[in-house]
C-alpha cells in the first residue's frame, strides 16, 4: 500500500511532520496523517515516534479500522483519531493531534477558543471541545486507544475544522497536508493572541461572516506559508 501512494504525497507528509515541529505545533508527540491518495478507505501515518525523526521509511498504511497494513511497525496507540476521523468525514484528507501549548488553557477552562484575527477564520463560531469522560469514565488516560473513542471525537469534531480536547490537546483537520498544518499553526497561533489580549479588555472576535470569508481567502493562498515553513526545515532555521 505504501509503494502504490505518490512519492510526492509521502514526502509531503514527512515534511509536514518537521514543519509543525519546527513551529511548535507538536513536539516529542503528536502526529500528522493523510489519506491514501489511490485508496480512500487507507491513511498514511508514521510508525510510533517523535515527529521531528520522522523519514519517508517511518511511514505506514492503515485501513479505517486502525489497523496497520503490510507492516509489523508499530503505530501510534491513538491512529483512531485519525481512521474514524476520515470513515465519518469523506472531505477530510490530512488529520492532525498536538498538545500545542496555547491551546491548553482552552480545554481546562470554560474560556472559548474563537477567532481573533482574518488568519484564523478557519475556526468559525465556534470551537467544540470533545469531553472524554462522557463515554469512558474518570479512570481512562484520555488518550484515544480504539475505534469507539475515536468515533466519539469525530462526532464531537462534526463538520468544524477544529475539536479540543479536554485536559490533552487538539485535533485539526483539512482537505490537504498543506490545509491541516495550516490550520493547525494559525490554531496555536490564535489560541496566544487571545490569551495575551484578555487582559486587556473587551475582544472584538470575527464574526461568523468575516471567519467565512477570511477561511475562504486563505485557502487560495496556502502555497505561499507551507512553502516558507518547508525552506525553514529544509534550512534549519527559525
Amino acid at each position: 500500500m505504501i509503494a502504490s501512494a505518490n512519492t510526492q504525497l509521502i514526502n509531503d507528509l514527512v515534511v509536514a511532520n518537521h514543519i509543525l515541529v519546527n513551529e511548535g505545533v507538536v513536539d516529542s508527540f503528536g502526529h500528522i496523517s493523510v489519506r491514501h491518495d489511490k485508496h480512500p478507505d487507507r491513511f498514511l501515518i508514521s510508525k510510533s515516534m517523535a515527529p521531528a525523526l520522522v523519514i519517508a521509511k517511518d511511514v505506514l498504511c492503515c485501513d479505517l479500522d486502525g489497523q496497520v497494513l503490510e507492516s509489523q511497525e508499530r503505530c501510534y496507540v491513538e491512529r483512531f483519531i485519525h481512521s474514524e476521523i476520515y470513515k465519518a468525514r469523506p472531505d477530510v484528507m490530512s488529520v492532525i493531534h498536538s498538545h500545542s501549548p496555547a491551546i491548553i488553557p482552552f480545554v481546562v477552562t470554560k474560556q472559548r477558543l474563537r477567532p481573533i484575527c482574518h488568519m484564523s477564520g478557519f475556526l468559525g463560531a465556534k470551537t467544540p471541545v470533545f469531553e472524554i469522560r462522557l463515554g469512558a469514565g474518570e479512570s481512562i488516560d484520555l488518550l484515544i486507544r480504539n475505534q469507539a473513542l475515536g468515533k466519539a471525537l469525530a462526532d464531537s469534531l462534526g463538520p468544524h475544522a477544529v475539536a479540543l480536547m479536554r485536559g490533552h490537546g487538539s485535533v485539526t483537520v483539512g482537505y490537504s497536508i498543506q490545509q491541516a498544518v495550516y490550520r493547525a499553526i494559525y490554531t496555536e497561533s490564535n489560541a496566544r493572541l487571545q490569551i495575551m489580549s484578555m487582559p486587556l479588555g473587551d475582544i472584538e472576535y470575527l464574526t461568523d461572516e468575516e471567519a467565512k470569508a477570511t477561511a475562504e481567502m486563505n485557502d487560495q493562498h496556502l502555497g505561499r506559508p507551507w512553502q516558507m515553513w518547508k525552506r525553514k526545515v529544509q534550512h534549519g532555521s527559525n
